[in-house]
């Protein structure tokens, strides 16, 4: 059985998204297969490396990557997760196919203000949002395939 494609999409695929992917491709065990990307793709967030590393899970030599360039190229998912603001979702592109579309939106690293140690905090915060909710999917997709 082809393992369960899934493109996680945030606005610059700097944390978010980096994150989803991660967690997915660490808890799928091979039955589902995660990408990512932005819509305007940025520079990797150190805070979502640094949190990411308390996990035991390395996104630091991960590249941003543009939505629209691997629409470009004809990639085909069974998922497109958006994980930001419903707004900045809505500007995603449809991929062809059969194509189920969710948004889970978490607050985006980036906006965070205060101290160094503020800022992980809330960082983390959205890790373990995140996490929790790629547990669920994944518990979804073993479900459906019998697993």
């Amino acid at each position: 059985m082809d393992p369960v494609r899934v493109l996680f999409v945030c606005t610059h695929n700097a944390a978010r998204s980096q994150m989803a992917e991660a967690f997915l491709n660490h808890l799928a065990d091979g039955y589902a297969i995660a990408e990512s990307a932005g819509l305007e793709p940025g520079e990797l967030n150190p805070y979502a490396v640094k949190v990411m590393a308390e996990v035991g899970i390395d996104i630091s030599k991960n590249a941003t990557k543009s939505v629209f360039d691997l629409y470009k190229e004809g990639r085909l998912y069974s998922y497109v997760i958006t994980v930001c603001a419903p707004d900045a979702a809505a500007r995603c592109p449809i991929f062809p196919g059969y194509v189920q579309r969710l948004n889970w939106y978490f607050p985006d690293p980036a906006s965070f203000e205060g101290s160094e140690d503020e800022i992980l905090e809330k960082t983390r915060q959205v890790r373990d949002m995140i996490r929790d909710g790629v547990e669920e999917f994944v518990k979804m997709i073993k479900v459906q395939r019998g697993l």
